[in-house]
This record gives C-alpha cells, sequence and structure tokens, in this order.
C-alpha cells in the first residue's frame, strides 16, 4: 500500500510484527533501552503499571543520554526513544499500540495495555503554551474514548529555559500527567 509516496503498511499485525523487529535490533545499542531494564522493578507494583514514575524516570534518563546531542529532533525520534525505554518495562506482561485510530479518526501516539489496563500517551514537540493546551484538550477527548479519566502526555522541549520534570493537570474530570524533557 502507498500513503503519501511512502510504502505503508496495511495490516496492523505486521506493521506491529516489523516495528518490534526493528526496535528489538536497535535495542542493542540503546542506552534508552538499557536504562529501562534496568530499571523495570520498580514500576510494576501489586501487578499494576505505574506510567507515572515511568515518565519521571524517563525524564531523568534522557536528560543524561540525550541533552547534549545537538541533532535535529523530530518528534518520531522522541517517540523512538520513549519506545526504547518503555520495551523491557512492558516486555512479556504488556503491549504497546503506536498511533491507535479511534472511532472519529483521531489519534494518539500510544496506547499501552498492561494486565488489562490502558494507558493512553500523548508525545508532543513543545511549540508554546497555547499549543500544550490543545495537545491536554486533545488527550481529554482520547481519553474520553478510550473511558478513561487519567492520561500522560510527553513533551520534548527544547528551550534552554525549559523547567523539566513531571506535574499534573486537572482538565475538567480528566487528571493530565504531564512530563517534560
Amino acid at each position: 500500500m502507498e500513503k503519501n509516496g511512502y510504502v505503508a503498511v496495511a495490516n496492523r499485525i505486521f506493521e506491529m510484527a516489523l516495528l518490534n523487529m526493528f526496535m528489538t535490533k536497535e535495542a542493542l545499542d540503546s542506552e534508552a533501552f538499557r536504562y529501562g531494564q534496568r530499571d523495570r522493578n520498580q514500576f510494576v507494583r501489586n501487578g499494576r503499571l505505574n506510567m507515572e514514575l515511568v515518565l519521571e524516570k524517563f525524564v531523568v534518563h534522557f536528560t543524561d543520554i540525550y541533552s547534549g546531542n545537538d541533532d535535529r529532533f523530530v518528534e518520531k525520534y522522541g517517540r523512538k526513544f520513549f519506545l526504547l525505554y518503555l520495551k523491557p518495562v512492558i516486555n512479556g506482561v504488556g503491549n504497546y499500540y503506536l498511533e491507535a485510530q479511534t472511532r472519529d479518526a483521531g489519534r494518539t501516539d500510544v496506547v499501552v495495555d498492561y494486565m488489562g489496563e490502558q494507558f493512553v500517551v500523548e508525545l508532543k514537540i513543545w511549540h508554546g503554551n497555547e499549543y500544550n493546551e490543545q495537545g491536554e484538550e486533545q488527550l481529554a477527548a482520547y481519553l474520553d474514548y478510550f473511558h478513561l479519566n487519567r492520561g500522560y502526555m510527553l513533551s520534548f522541549n527544547f528551550n534552554k529555559k525549559k523547567e523539566a520534570g513531571v506535574r499534573v493537570v486537572k482538565l475538567g474530570d480528566k487528571e493530565i500527567v504531564e512530563a517534560m524533557v
């Protein structure tokens, strides 16, 4: 299948199988993967994944590993680093889906399934407060679709004066855990 001049995988199962194959090869040389592998035992308590803690630790490790990187950064690389970190955490017990399409044609970036619980994670490049607020609204709509009250947003901010870290934002009846790297 062709989409926007590129080859696209028409079958979701094959797409995820190919992604996992490429991610597994990339994991061999990835510091993000090694950090996730080293930290994985602290993220699950009583069979439940603590996605907020996953984001907190990812912020720390991403800053340690990639803060001095001058390469042009695009959203897909941020997602790749996050997935490389997440892969050993959920490996064998959970799964994730990329850009899961909702019934109304909206798209989320990552949906993580872990022991019957879903986590919707929206990934963004920081383009200011207004753009961030639009991302929060977008995530709240996804949460409505998935019948969830808590979601996660990971923003990649390249401003020198940014405040990296994690905070919780209330948006109506929704809680959004926002991580900034």
